[in-house]
């Protein structure tokens, strides 16, 4: 719990306006309730052209000087991973909620710093973690807590990481030492921690598939719980899958989004429902990221919103965002030492 935001609207910054932003901040418009009133951008031109976009009064250069000059509830910190810990340190300093992007910082020691960072200054850190919130993810959670399975056997997570395609229009991701881990990574081990709980160990290994990049860019990790195994894999072309087994059948759901209960009794299916087509979103970002992935951003923000207006602390606030990174850079460690990582 912490103290509850009374103003209405909120008012809050941007942090960083690259590719994110074009989903992020119309989210926000979408959830209501907000009202955006400054932008920082290390490249000023840039954050020029989104404060016209969405009429947003003050653009600086600076971020120590928009948190000196502005009355904030809270900022949404959307840059890349090297500003991270940064701008989540001046928020502290200056005693401001703050939601972040995945992966929280650069390495574990870095996420473990922001988070008591933010614990000393009394302020709510966020993390904006979006993948459990996407239809069908949520839909294997809920089919989980109905207890069809019984007790659990194993589970396999996939993710496809966008291939080339992706580092056309993010070239940071280029220069990441462990792209698939980091990344994409930081989804599915979240999502397999929403799933299972905390994991006692993992194994990793990851390589590169092409040159021109730093780093590996798919993966496969071996989660061990206390009574179940589960795989996680990030591939470079699309392919999304959730598989989990029981003593009394199996769940699973893939691209289509249907999930499948299946039991001696039979199987069940669950349709995804029809997602709206935002007026915000492209024809273009339409088909490269799909109506449930720009949904996700808009029920995550909106799960966001009413904490901050509630007190009550989100799914992925920082310190439960924090046992991920653990899994993140327990991979990465993994992988380097091609070891077996205990997580107790």
């Amino acid at each position: 719990m912490f103290t509850p935001l009374k103003n209405k609207p909120l008012k809050f910054a941007v942090l960083g306006t690259g590719i994110w932003s074009q989903f992020q901040i119309p989210a926000w418009f979408e959830v209501g309730g907000v009202e955006l009133v400054a932008l920082y951008n290390r490249t000023v031109a840039k954050a020029e052209l989104v404060a016209r976009k969405y009429n947003t009064p003050k653009v600086y250069a600076d971020p120590d000087e928009l948190f000196r000059s502005e009355l904030l509830d809270f900022v949404d910190i959307i840059t890349e991973v090297p500003a991270h810990a940064s701008l989540v340190l001046l928020a502290a300093k200056y005693h401001i909620p703050v939601i972040c992007q995945k992966p929280m910082g650069p390495d574990y020691e870095t996420c473990v710093a922001m988070v008591q960072a933010c614990q000393e200054a009394g302020i709510p850190f966020f993390i904006h973690e979006n993948f459990r919130w996407q239809w069908h993810y949520r839909a294997v959670r809920h089919a989980l807590d109905e207890r069809h399975l019984g007790r659990l056997h194993r589970a396999d997570i996939r993710a496809g990481n966008g291939g080339k395609t992706v580092l056309s229009f993010q070239p940071v991701l280029r220069t990441l030492p462990h792209r698939a881990i980091t990344d994409m990574g930081s989804h599915i081990f979240d999502l397999a921690r929403f799933y299972f709980g905390e994991p006692e160990s993992i194994y990793c290994h990851a390589r590169r598939t092409f040159d021109g990049v730093a780093g590996e860019d798919v993966m496969a990790a071996m989660l061990r719980f206390p009574d179940l195994v589960c795989t996680c894999a990030i591939s470079e072309r699309p392919n999304f899958r959730v598989f989990i087994e029981g003593e009394y059948g199996t769940i699973e759901v893939g691209n289509d989004r249907i999930i499948h209960i299946t039991t001696d009794k039979g199987t069940i299916l669950r349709q995804p429902p029809e997602m709206p087509r935002y007026p915000w979103v492209t024809p273009e970002q339409d088909i490269q990221y799909g109506r449930h992935m720009i949904q996700n951003i808009v029920e995550c923000n909106k799960h966001f919103y009413h904490a901050l207006i509630t007190g009550n602390l989100p799914e992925t606030h920082a310190g439960d965002n924090l046992k991920t990174m653990r899994l993140v850079y327990a991979a990465c460690e993994s992988t380097e030492r091609n070891a077996v990582i205990e997580l107790s």
